[in-house]
């Protein structure tokens, strides 16, 4: 149940992105630019009040918090096997911040996709194959 005065929840990305400051927004929409070129099959929705690409299942999702911006790769293990890589970024279980003065790489970002899109492609498979 929506607060009264609490800010009203996205229907879509696009009006998600019209609701953060532009310095952040234009970093986000890079960043969404970049998803697309990896997955352009993939659709987009709001999940837990954050945009997120959907291709056979959660792909990776991104927000904008008050000091930063955080990219969520839906796999944990993947922040840990990337970690010198990711070295100058603060990161959590889930999470990559970043800032509007240093976000990520799109190399970096079109590696974790890619990745993304063959661990839910695999899964869809043997999802498919035990049927």
């Amino acid at each position: 149940m929506k607060k009264e005065g609490s800010p009203a929840i996205p229907r879509d990305v696009d009006e998600y992105l019209a609701s953060v400051p532009a310095d952040q927004r234009a970093v986000l929409q890079k960043l969404r630019k970049t998803v697309r070129s990896v997955a352009p099959k993939a659709t987009e929705k709001i999940s837990y009040q954050m945009p997120t690409f959907v291709y056979n299942g959660p792909l990776v999702a991104f927000a904008a918090f008050k000091e930063h911006c955080s990219f969520f790769p839906m796999n944990s293990s993947l922040i840990k096997k990337h970690k010198d890589e990711l070295k100058a970024y603060s990161t959590a279980a889930g999470t990559i911040r970043f800032t509007v003065g240093k976000p990520l790489p799109v190399s970096l970002v079109k590696k974790f996709v890619k990745i993304r899109v063959k661990e839910n492609e695999a899964r869809a498979r043997e999802r498919l194959r035990r049927k």
